[in-house]
């Protein structure tokens, strides 16, 4: 996997050297870079020579001056360029496992490279560090990690995990301490195996970890219908059970599903803290309520408009909220449309997971000026579902105006598009 470029900055330095998509970075002052960490490092100086391949198969030795900390403007298609380290376990939950043939090739790679965490935020587990790794990540001092803890019981994450290796858990986290390299750790609640007493067990271990665990997320199973091991989901009294042990603990939190499996409003902006782990739905309801109430809003349009909500399941107690308060600008006439997922089973609501069919099926027979869906259900930096088809086949088949909000569920570009129609 080489350091192929995917397109240049705008009025970035690699646009003026006529560096371009297709293009692939050999090296920097002659060394190779393994990462965008190597990367982002090789690139603080002032005076450095670039070894390009161009599209055409020929290099070109380009040699610059720039401030040290300015950035040359060169994007990535990748933010590794070896191979990806992957992923050597065989977790009794692994998502991945369960999905069938014919989705997006990506969807189907098992990665657990500490490089993405640190980059991209993506989780590791630990069990493939090696001591080259740790030796690098104390020598540069990288941080904070996202961590798949799970449980620090050493039996049970071994057989959570299927790894042998899975049981040094707490060794190498108390090594992270030890290294000032800070943490977020994540719990995925499996019932029958991480939940109470030996949740209990987990937490109190990772309390003894301090300043170095920035917080801990917990977060329900995911169960489609094509898992074929037994593995029961999180239930009312589950999630009440969790909430309440997490609740004793400084710096845990649990997902925003957990409080809609047990009927209870989601938490004030105070309960998340930092809100660390929004891309984990740790607050992200909160977070849109509270985006919406921030905003101003017109008292009145000067033609009738009419918007539907295109969202997830796990996502419709929110926007009721903020299509209630919607209505009451006159002329405005917002509804709420929760996407079932047909295609996973009843029991998976979260946007990310939606696909083209489910879609259509849900917005086929709505009317209204526009559908409005999360930038989450598509491939990022892309119009594909995970499904492997476009958007454009959506608006085809449902002929739909949908308007796609690029941050995610951002209502301020709702808000915005909605004040076009004031008079």
């Amino acid at each position: 996997m080489p350091a192929l470029i995917s397109g240049v900055v705008e009025g970035s330095i690699a646009e003026e050297l006529e560096i371009q998509e297709g293009d692939i970075l050999l090296s920097i002052d002659g060394e190779k870079p393994q990462d965008m960490i190597d990367y982002r490092f090789l690139s603080k100086t002032e005076l450095m020579t670039l070894e390009i391949q161009k599209n055409n198969g020929e290099i070109e030795e380009i040699e610059l001056e720039k401030d040290f900390d300015e950035d040359l403007g060169i994007i990535f298609e990748s933010a590794v360029f070896d191979r990806v380290k992957p992923c050597l376990n065989n977790c009794i939950f692994c998502f991945v496992a369960q999905q069938p043939k014919g989705l997006r090739k990506t969807l189907y790679v098992k990665d657990d490279d500490y490089r993405l965490s640190y980059l991209q935020g993506t989780y590791i587990t630990t069990t493939n560090l090696t001591p080259a790794d740790k030796e690098r990540i104390a020598r540069l001092h990288l941080g904070p990690f996202y961590i798949s803890v799970h449980t620090t019981n050493p039996d049970l994450r071994v057989k959570m995990l299927r790894n042998p290796n899975a049981g040094k858990i707490m060794d190498n986290l108390r090594w992270f301490k030890e290294n000032d390299i800070p943490f977020h750790a994540q719990i995925v609640l499996c019932p029958g195996y991480n939940d109470g007493d030996e949740l209990r067990r987990t937490l109190e271990d990772l309390k003894t970890l301090d300043s170095a665990l920035l917080s801990v997320a917990i977060v329900p199973v995911g169960v489609t219908q094509f898992r074929e091991n037994e593995l029961r989901i999180v239930d009312k009294k589950i999630a009440e059970e969790t909430i309440e042990i997490a609740s004793g603990y400084k710096k845990v939190c649990c997902s925003d599903e957990f409080f809609l499996l047990a009927g209870l409003p989601i938490p004030e902006s105070k309960y998340y803290g930092s809100f660390s782990q929004l891309d984990d739905g740790v607050g992200s309801l909160r977070t849109l309520m509270d985006d919406f109430d921030t905003l101003s809003l017109p008292e009145k349009l000067k033609e009738k408009l009419t918007i539907c909500f295109a969202c997830s399941e796990a996502a419709k107690s929110a926007f009721s909220y903020i299509s209630e308060k919607l209505n009451k600008i006159e002329n405005l006439n917002t509804v709420v449309k929760p996407v079932k997922s047909t295609y996973w089973g009843k029991n998976i609501t979260v946007a990310g997971l939606i696909t083209s069919d489910d879609l259509i099926n849900t917005i086929k027979d709505v009317e209204a000026d526009y559908v409005i869906v999360p930038s989450i259900m598509l491939k990022p930096f892309s119009n594909l579902f995970l499904d492997g088809k476009s958007l454009d086949f959506v608006i085809e088949k449902t002929n739909k105006n949908i308007y796609v909000c690029r941050d995610n569920y951002s209502i301020c570009e709702v808000v915005e598009l909605i004040k076009e129609y004031v008079q």
